[in-house]
């Protein structure tokens, strides 16, 4: 049997509830998208549960459970994959947080978060993350800017646990203090570590020109960093030995990249790729097609998170509009007539009305050597009566594999 390559299409968030405001649809059912629903009407569709019936997933462990990884097993924390999307390498022993820089006031010798963004202005933020690396006492505190307010810290140093909790009080209010979440020496060694952490670079940032300079242009001072999402970096099978092939991660934002490359993914790099609703998807694509016609890879996973960021701002109107944005691209790559199995999804479903994750089951499409069922539009509601039926997001590469002619035979 020929083997074909794959390409999984996760559109971030894209799922939702339907919204009494909006005639109790979907922005999927709402949206004009022919090209999804192409791949509806001449696939076969299902709907999947991520991680587990009713389990809200997080964009990290959902796109592990969607490559075959089981995330209880295999998730320490977000931390280490947003580590290594930005480039950084660790060691088995560092520990990696996810950070915000954020807007603090002193009040009586304590610290209260007045933005935990810092008003998403970027000006001056990859400098101040230059100022942040420094030694606590035998640790090395390693952090480097990302995208927008964000950052990571990497813990360098013996002794050190990732059990440990969030400095980030996640909503304004007085800033956590760091405990420890087992009662081991390295666990309570790492919560001291990271609080004097947070305290130094306070002093730091708020004593950077950097500071004044983004005053001077009517912007919130960046001068705090807020720790998220400890964990360690964990032995993790590669993809190309787990599934016999060498697979490659366009993605735009780093938590992606990230997790590409644990797994042994390559990553492409787009310019313009940045995961809001802006981004560069017409590059991404641009990049599948030449993946798909080079013989570098045979499997190809790109996320668009611009529907998950605008699902979080409650705004209806602008997912519609992401969406048929998304499907006019994916009518450039359907026209390719590339011999290819498609795989069109959601990594999890973000509700505009809850502007939040939830354990929704999510719509999916497969376009290629299928049998194909009646459903001819890709929705929540119209994929739930497909011929896959409900499926977990851990079976689906195990799926793709065998309508692609790569299925390893069980038994004799």
């Amino acid at each position: 049997m020929q083997q074909k390559k794959i390409v999984l299409l996760i559109c971030d968030g894209m799922a939702d509830r339907p919204d009494k405001n909006r005639n109790n649809k979907t922005p999927l059912e709402v949206a004009n998208k022919p090209n999804m629903d192409k791949i509806a009407r001449d696939g076969i569709c299902g709907i999947m549960n991520p991680i587990g019936y009713g389990i809200p997933p997080g964009s990290d462990t959902s796109h592990l459970a969607l490559l075959g990884y089981d995330p209880y097993k295999y998730y320490t924390g977000r931390g280490p994959f947003e580590a290594l999307g930005v480039g950084l390498n660790l060691t088995k022993d560092d520990i990696a947080f996810r950070c915000n820089f954020a807007t603090a006031e002193k009040k009586n010798d304590k610290l209260f978060i007045t933005d935990r963004r810092a008003g998403r202005g970027e000006f001056g933020l990859e400098k101040l993350g230059v100022l942040l690396n420094f030694q606590i006492e035998d640790v090395e505190a390693i952090f480097k800017a990302s995208s927008g307010h964000r950052g990571v810290l990497v813990l360098r140093g013996k002794n050190l646990s990732e059990k440990i909790s969030d400095s980030d009080p996640h909503s304004e209010g007085e800033i956590k203090n760091v405990v420890p979440l087992a009662n081991t020496n390295s666990s309570k060694r790492t919560a001291e570590i990271l609080n004097k952490f947070t305290q130094k670079a306070y002093e730091i940032l708020n004593n950077s020109e950097i500071q004044n300079e983004r005053l001077d242009k009517g912007m919130l001072p960046a001068n705090i960093v807020l720790a998220r999402g400890a964990g360690k970096i964990g032995e993790i099978p590669k993809f190309s030995e787990k599934y016999g092939m060498k697979g490659v991660g366009i993605a735009g934002v780093n938590l992606i990249k990230g997790i590409c490359r644990a797994v042994g993914l390559d990553v492409v790099e787009i310019d313009g790729a940045t995961g809001h609703k802006d981004s560069n998807i017409g590059g991404k694509i641009d990049a599948c097609i030449k993946e798909l016609k080079e013989n570098k890879h045979d499997f190809i996973l790109i996320n668009i998170k611009g529907t998950d960021e605008i699902s979080h701002d409650g705004d209806f109107k602008g997912k519609v509009e992401m969406i048929e944005r998304i499907d006019m691209f994916i009518g450039k790559l359907l026209a390719q007539n590339l011999n290819a199995t498609l795989a069109l999804t959601a990594d999890h479903t973000t509700s505009v009305t809850v502007k939040e994750h939830s354990g929704d089951p999510v719509p999916l499409a497969i376009l290629g050597d299928v049998r194909t069922d009646k459903i001819s539009k890709f929705s929540e509601r119209e994929c739930a009566k497909g011929g896959l039926g409900v499926i977990k997001g851990t079976d689906l590469l195990n799926i793709l594999m065998d309508l692609s002619g790569r299925g390893k035979k069980f038994g004799a």
